[in-house]
C-alpha cells in the first residue's frame, strides 16, 4: 500500500512536462473555467453557512458558564464541518463535469506510452462519457459523505480528532483519485469493473488524491492546476496498470 501510494505521488513529477510535450493544455480550458466557478460558489457559500453552524451547534450548551468559549470552538467546527462538504461536492462536480475532456486527455497519454490503445476499448460519445461521470461521481459522493460525517463527530473528542483530519484527508484523497483514475478506466471497463479495480489499487488512487487536496491548499492557482496534473499522473499509473494487467492475462 504505502510503495503504491509513494509510485502514485512520483507520477506527478513529470506531469508538466508530459502535458507540454503532447499539447494537452487545450484541453484543460473548460475543466479549468468549471473548476473556477465552482470553488468560487461554493467558497462564498461555506463562508455564510459556517457561523450559522457554529450557532446551531452552541445552543447543545445549556449553561451560562463557559457560553462564550464553547461558542468559539462550535464556530471552528462548523467553519471546519462546512470546508469539508464543501471540498467533497467540490471534487466530484468538477470531476463528473470535467469527464468528456479528460477522457480525451488520458487516451492522448495512453497512446503515447503505448504507441496504440493496447486494449480493447469501448466506444462511448460525449454525453455517455459525462453521464459515467456523473454515475461515478454521485456514487463516491454518497458514500465519502456517509464515511466522512462520523469521522467530522470525532473532532469533539480531544486528541483523537487529530488522528480523525488524517483519516479523512486520506478518505477525501482516495475518492480524488478514483475519479482521476475513472477517465482512464472508462474506456476499458463498464462501472462495476471500474470500481473492483480502484478497490484493488488503492494506494494508487489514495497517492494520486494526495497530491490533488494538497494542490486545493494553494490559494488560486492549486484550483487552476489541480486537473492537469492530477489526471496526468493517474492517467500514467492507470496505464501502467493496465498493461501489466494485460500482460498477467497473457500469461
Amino acid at each position: 500500500m504505502i510503495k503504491n501510494i509513494l509510485s502514485a505521488i512520483s507520477a506527478y513529477s513529470g506531469a508538466f512536462g508530459l502535458i507540454s510535450k503532447l499539447k494537452l493544455w487545450k484541453y484543460f480550458t473548460i475543466p479549468i473555467i468549471i473548476s473556477l466557478i465552482t470553488a468560487t460558489v461554493i467558497g462564498f457559500t461555506a463562508y455564510g453557512l459556517s457561523d450559522n453552524i457554529g450557532e446551531f451547534l452552541a445552543k447543545i450548551w445549556i449553561w451560562d458558564w463557559g457560553k462564550q468559549a464553547f461558542t468559539t470552538f462550535t464556530s471552528v467546527i462548523g467553519a471546519i464541518f462546512v470546508l469539508v462538504i464543501g471540498l467533497i461536492l467540490y471534487k466530484h462536480i468538477i470531476l463528473a463535469l470535467s469527464a468528456p475532456f479528460m477522457s480525451a486527455v488520458s487516451e492522448k497519454i495512453e497512446i503515447h506510452i503505448n504507441g496504440n490503445l493496447k486494449h480493447q476499448h469501448r466506444k462511448t460519445s460525449f454525453q455517455e462519457q459525462l453521464w459515467r461521470g456523473i454515475k461515478i461521481s454521485t456514487r463516491n459522493l454518497t458514500k465519502e459523505i456517509l464515511i466522512s460525517l462520523p469521522i467530522l463527530l470525532l473532532k469533539f473528542i480531544p486528541l483523537v480528532n487529530i488522528f480523525s483530519t488524517i483519516l479523512l484527508f486520506l478518505v477525501q484523497a482516495y475518492y480524488a483519485g478514483f475519479g482521476n483514475m475513472d477517465y482512464t478506466l472508462e474506456r476499458q471497463y463498464n462501472y462495476k469493473e471500474s470500481i473492483n479495480f480502484v478497490g484493488k489499487n488503492k494506494g494508487i488512487s489514495i497517492g494520486n488524491g494526495i497530491v490533488f487536496m494538497l494542490c486545493l491548499l494553494i490559494p488560486v492557482l492549486g484550483i487552476i492546476i489541480v486537473l492537469p496534473l492530477s489526471v496526468t499522473a493517474a492517467s500514467v499509473k492507470t496505464v501502467d496498470l493496465l498493461n501489466k494487467e494485460n500482460e498477467r492475462a497473457v500469461l
